[in-house]
């Protein structure tokens, strides 16, 4: 373990830990945060230890101590329980009040809605509109991180820029219609404004580990709360289209012109709010969500390759199929953040982190089996907008997906902390990113916008 790092995974746990509180609002965290890492570095040049600066900054941390003493509750092995035992009652959190933060969330949400349905007015042209939609539902989530993260204006401007020259991109750019560029780019756009969303949920802190895997645990709880509004309103709009056709009235024309438009963008603001809303409660939902897709993902993973294996050559692999592969891997990789994310950073190793290292090594097998198969279309066919940026993908998860399989590996086997694994999830991800606005702004050059 190198220096400080042991320092980072307790810190890092404890804003796990604080985060879960639902009277503090993420916000509150940096900021307390900032005061703990000032408290560390007195002591430290004191002449305590990382441990014993950590253990001591607690302790003295007073307007955390009924937090600290349940902390240390659930940790009663851990050294320092004595240390953080104070007498203290509750104290209330923070924050804005609740009714003005939904009512910022539901302004924001209309307006994610009324900017689509605009959006669906002006661009007749349905590829514009798939090139622009990301573009007219990001700025109202980013509109709300800024709000709740009380964002500088020297952050504002960092998120403006590259969201000013990717739209100029999307919308300047002499695309074909309907070619390959085209469509890669309106694929990849929401990668990079995801990213620039990821970078107001973190209050500009980007290079913060702690931050990152933050934005990587909310962007899975945002994927859930998303399903389950996705599926109650289904089951609502279902019933009331079934009552009115019963009276003869056809509910269909304003369901397509006026309830999807307006519902879907402003469903994922509402989403964002409820997983900062109810931490707490989603983070019980984790790690069941993880235990249960994780053997279900590794049998899939098998199956695939046996189906891969009966195809013959590389190059008769099916096109379609390849792309399908490609977003079963991603979809591997997200439940593997996922897991990571709702992981206690300090428990031991045990059986699901070994299932954990089963799946990702299935899923590098199917990857290692689809980079076959492309290298052999391509030396087939040739290249082709397409055949890149999927080369390309399964290149970035081949080499994140093997060297989290060498890092959980050294976990299991005691040589490495699980910290390690977190932060190299959490630094790898901009490469995703750098690589989705390359597809956006470079390849339309290479190949001719077609």
């Amino acid at each position: 373990m190198t220096e400080h790092q042991g320092l980072e995974a307790q810190i890092d746990h404890w804003r796990w830990y604080v985060l879960r509180r639902q009277a503090i609002s993420a916000a509150d965290v940096d900021e307390m945060e900032d005061h703990l890492r000032e408290r560390i570095g007195d002591l430290r040049a004191s002449g305590l230890d990382d441990e014993e600066a950590f253990l001591v900054a607690i302790k003295r941390m007073g307007s955390l101590d009924a937090i600290s003493r349940e902390f240390a509750r659930e940790h009663s092995d851990r050294l320092w329980k004595q240390l953080v035992f104070v007498r203290d009652d509750d104290a209330a959190g923070g924050g804005a009040p609740p009714w003005r933060e939904l009512a910022v969330v539901l302004g924001l949400a209309v307006g994610a809605g009324v900017a689509v349905k605009v959006g669906l007015t002006v661009l007749d042209d349905g590829n514009a509109l798939l090139r622009n939609v990301a573009l007219l539902v990001f700025p109202f989530l980013a509109a709300y991180f800024a709000w709740k993260r009380r964002l500088t204006a020297r952050v504002g401007v960092a998120l403006a820029i590259p969201f000013a020259v990717l739209a100029v991109v999307l919308n300047a750019y002499p695309f074909s219609a309907g070619g390959m560029t085209e469509v890669l780019a309106a694929l990849h756009a929401p990668v990079v404004l995801w990213l620039l969303a990821g970078l107001a949920y973190v209050g500009g802190r980007w290079r913060s580990d702690g931050r990152r895997m933050d934005f990587v645990r909310f962007t899975g709880e945002l994927v859930v709360y998303y399903t389950l509004i996705a599926i109650g309103g289904g089951v609502l709009v279902g019933l009331t289209a079934g009552v009115l056709s019963l009276v003869g009235i056809d509910f269909e024309p304003v369901l397509e012109d006026w309830v999807v438009p307006l519902a879907v963008p402003g469903a994922l603001v509402v989403a964002a709010w409820l997983v900062e809303a109810k931490q707490s409660v989603i983070e019980n939902i984790a790690p069941v969500l993880t235990r249960i897709f994780t053997p279900l993902t590794i049998v899939m993973l098998l199956t695939l390759l046996g189906a891969l294996a009966t195809t013959g050559g590389l190059v008769e692999v099916d096109r379609e199929l390849l792309i399908l592969m490609d977003a079963i891997l991603v979809l591997v990789l997200s439940l593997l953040l996922y897991a990571i994310s709702a992981r206690d950073s300090l428990a031991p190793a045990g059986f699901f982190d070994g299932l954990q290292l089963v799946m990702i090594v299935a899923a590098l097998a199917v990857d290692a089996v689809m980079l076959g198969a492309m290298l052999a279309r391509i030396a087939e066919f040739g290249f082709s907008p397409n055949k890149v940026a999927a080369l390309g993908l399964n290149v970035l998860l081949l080499v994140h997906l093997a060297w989290a399989a060498w890092l959980l590996l050294g976990f299991l086997r005691g040589r490495r902390p699980f910290a390690e694994l977190e932060r190299w999830q959490t630094r790898y991800l901009p490469v995703y990113g750098v690589w989705a606005a390359v597809v956006v702004v470079v390849f339309p050059l290479v190949f001719g916008f077609a």
